[in-house]
C-alpha cells in the first residue's frame, strides 16, 4: 500500500460516459438535457473539491452546443473552477465527444456553472481563493486536459 497517497485535484473534475440509445433524442443525437445533467454533475464535483464541502448549483450560463454527440460516442467532460467570489465559484465545463475506436476527440459543448458553498445550516459560506498564478479565465478549452 502506498504510504504517500496522492490527493485529487482540488479545483477540477473529469468524467467519462458512454452514449446509449436511451440518452438520445428523435434525431439520434444526445439529448441536451442529458448532456446538461452530466455537465452539472462534473461541475459540482469540481466545486465540492474546491470549497471543501457542500455546494448548490445557483446558475447555468452560456451553454453552447457545437457538434452533435451520437450513440456509441463517449462523452468526456473536464470541469474546472475558473473564478471565485466570496461564497460562489464559476466552473467552466468542456464536453468532448470521443470516437471510441480511434480515440479522436472533438469539443462538443461548453458551459459555465455557478455554485454557492453552504455551511451546515444551509447558509452561504466563504470559499478559498484560487491558487496563486492559476490562470483560468481563458475562453479556450485546454486540449492537454482532455479526459
Amino acid at each position: 500500500m502506498d504510504e504517500n497517497p496522492k490527493k485529487a485535484p482540488r479545483s477540477r473534475a473529469r468524467m467519462l460516459e458512454l452514449v446509449f440509445p436511451k440518452d438520445t433524442n428523435y434525431h439520434g443525437t444526445a439529448f441536451g438535457g442529458w448532456v446538461l445533467s452530466l455537465m452539472d454533475k462534473a461541475a459540482s464535483i469540481a466545486a465540492v473539491r474546491h470549497a471543501g464541502g457542500n455546494v448548490v448549483t445557483a446558475r447555468m450560463d452560456g451553454v453552447d452546443f457545437h457538434v452533435p454527440i451520437r450513440v456509441a460516442d463517449a462523452v468526456a467532460l473536464d470541469a474546472q473552477v475558473v473564478r471565485v467570489g466570496r461564497t460562489s465559484m464559476t466552473i467552466r465545463v468542456d464536453v468532448y465527444r470521443e470516437h471510441m475506436a480511434s480515440g479522436d476527440q472533438e469539443l462538443a459543448t461548453t458551459g459555465f456553472f455557478v455554485f454557492v458553498a453552504l455551511d451546515d445550516q444551509g447558509k452561504p459560506r466563504p470559499v478559498p481563493p484560487l491558487p496563486e498564478g492559476q490562470d483560468t479565465r481563458s475562453a479556450q478549452p485546454d486540449p492537454d486536459a482532455r479526459p
